[in-house]
Parts: structure tokens; sequence; C-alpha cells
């Protein structure tokens, strides 16, 4: 994306506000200091189904937003995307609309979900956007140890799978001039750098495909984020700011105990015994200097959204402070080399 990268407003994802309405959420939001949102398809925030089934919908979110001075620039379908590809359990009923969980058999689930995130694609396209976010799922995200032995012929099975269930999706989408963005996470079928080139390779690089780019899935993991931003320039469609703290390492990490490790231990967010944890945007370890710098020169010229997690503290705090951090890192880039005046005298 090309533009005033300078100018990239400062949006908040609304998926860890769900539980509030989008007329309190856009009140709070203009309130923190944010030029728009980021609207999740769950809670009242935006339904697909509404949107297409009723021309006045989208017009009237559109107003909501308006009239507290806000903007959206994407829309957020994570949870039901993840249905497309996983193996099928009990815990996707709790993040998936009834009417694609259905009477919850595998196939149909999986199936169901794949038609709903191309609606969420015509809904976005009602809504005058082009950027859909979200997740896709994968098939074999628990083989990723390799033991039991897992060969080459079964991870090329995943990303096959993969790519014949978003492949149609993916079609539709370009016809319809919207964009998919995948965030990188761990349980995709991308969650870091190579498995990100292998899941672009495998629907053929289409153009409707390409990510949500939030570094403090990446970071955790050890992947530099930036890194990730330069390698993927021309495939950035969207910018998660989210911060992580990383704390395992046999020596303790950057305060850590020197007990637990990357994996988490089967402890949950929240728990000071992790190896990780997220935080408050620049309260954690990811250096966004360089992200922003990277993002510069990808000349990305979007939201930059925030997803404000941290397990202690206050959220409306933390959305505040996060807003004022991420105006603050940014800059205009260079309009030529800092020394090309003594060039001149050459």
């Amino acid at each position: 994306m090309s533009g005033n990268v300078e100018g990239r407003p400062v949006t908040l994802f609304t998926g860890q506000w769900a539980d509030l309405p989008l007329e309190t959420m856009a009140s709070k939001a203009k309130a923190f200091g944010y030029d728009g949102l980021e609207l999740a398809c769950w809670g009242d925030h935006f339904e697909p189904g509404k949107a297409l089934a009723d021309p006045a919908y989208c017009k009237g979110r559109q107003e909501l937003l308006a009239r507290h001075g806000l903007r959206t620039w994407a829309i957020s379908n994570h949870l039901v995307g993840q249905a497309v590809c996983d193996q099928i359990d009990h815990r996707h009923r709790s993040i998936l609309p009834a009417h694609v969980w259905g009477d919850g058999e595998a196939e149909g689930v999986r199936r169901r979900a794949a038609a709903e995130m191309i609606a969420t694609g015509k809904a976005a396209k009602a809504m005058g956007l082009s950027v859909v976010n979200g997740f896709t799922g994968s098939s074999i995200w628990g083989w990723w140890y390799f033991f039991p032995p897992t060969g080459k012929m079964d991870v090329k099975m995943g990303f096959d799978d993969f790519a014949e269930r978003w492949g149609p999706i993916l079609d539709a989408y370009g016809a319809m001039g919207v964009k998919f963005a995948l965030e990188v996470h761990p349980g995709e079928i991308a969650y870091d750098y190579y498995s990100a080139q292998t899941a672009l390779e495998a629907v053929g690089r289409h153009p409707a495909f390409g990510f949500n780019f939030d570094p403090s899935h990446l970071l955790w993991q050890g992947v530099s984020p930036n890194k990730f931003v330069d390698g993927f320039a021309e495939r950035i469609f969207h910018v998660h700011m989210k911060d992580v703290a990383v704390h395992y390492g046999a020596k303790g990490g950057a305060g850590g105990d020197g007990l637990t490790g990357v994996l988490g231990s089967h402890l949950s967010f929240g728990d000071a015994r992790r190896g990780w944890d997220f935080r408050s945007v620049g309260r954690g370890h990811v250096n966004f200097e360089a992200i922003i710098r990277s993002l510069n020169r990808a000349g990305y010229s979007g939201p930059l959204s925030v997803e404000w997690e941290d397990p202690d503290m206050d959220r409306e705090h933390g959305a505040a402070e996060s807003c004022a951090y991420v105006r603050r890192l940014q800059f205009r880039p260079a309009a030529g080399a800092f020394d090309a005046a003594f060039e001149k005298k050459r």
C-alpha cells in the first residue's frame, strides 16, 4: 500500500470489547483518542448476515461511527475463519455463531464457515471496505513438533487442504476487489515466517491473500517482527499494534525465573509463572521503532490498529495510553539521504 504513511490512522480493534454495544464502544474510542475502529464480527459490532439482508445496516454502522468522529478501514472475522480448516471439536462451539455451528458435524461446520467467510467479504464490500482480517485454522497445527514422526507429505497434505478450502474464498474476494489478511498466529496454517511463505505458495500467491501483521505473536516465538514486514512488504494488508513480554530462557530471560519456556507450560494468560504474556503497547519487548521503519520502507499507509491485551491492566487505561504511544511512534520517511548536501559540494 502506498500513500501518506505519516498520516496512518490509529484504530482500535473491538474484538476484546465485544461485551459492550458498538455505540458505547465508539464513544469510548473517541475519548481515548482513536481515529476509528476495526470492527469485529461478533458481539453487536458488525454482523455480516444483517449487512447482506438489509441495505440500511451498513449505512447505519457508518453513521454511528461518524456521530463519534470515527471511521473504519477493515472488519475482522477471526472466529469463523478459524473453523474453515480446523479439526473441529467442542471448543469451537463457544466461538462460532449458532448458524455456523449447526449440529456440530465437523465437515458441515467447516463448509458453513467457508460460506460465512465469503459472506463476510460481501459485507465488507457493502461497507465500502477492501480488507477482511481473520484466521484460517489448520488441520496440521497439532503436528508442529513432528512426533510421532511427521513426513513432508503429511505437511503438504495440510497446506493442500488449506488451498482447497480457502482457494474458492480467495477467488470470491478477488472478484469483489476485497483482500483477506491472515493474522499470522499459532494455531493457523501460517504462524511464523517460513510457514507464511509456504501458505502463500500453496494458494499460488493469490493476489487476494496477504497478512494482518501482528508482532506480538512472532516475537515470543523468536521471530523478528520487522524482518517479517521486510520479507512480505507487498502482502501487509493490515497491521495490529500489540505487545508481548518474554521472560523465558535458561538464564531467566528479561526477569524470568528460568523455569518456564516458549510453550507457556499450559498456564493461563496472566499467570505470573508463564514464560511470556501480552502487554499494553509500549510496555513489552516489541521493538516498535524498527517496525515503523520497516512499514515506512514498505510504503504501508493503512491503519495501525491497537489490539489491546494485558491481563494485569485496566483496559480503558491501556487503550488510552496505547493510542498515545502509537501516535508518538509515527514519523515521515526521509525524502533523501541525510548527507545529500555534501554531495553538492563535490
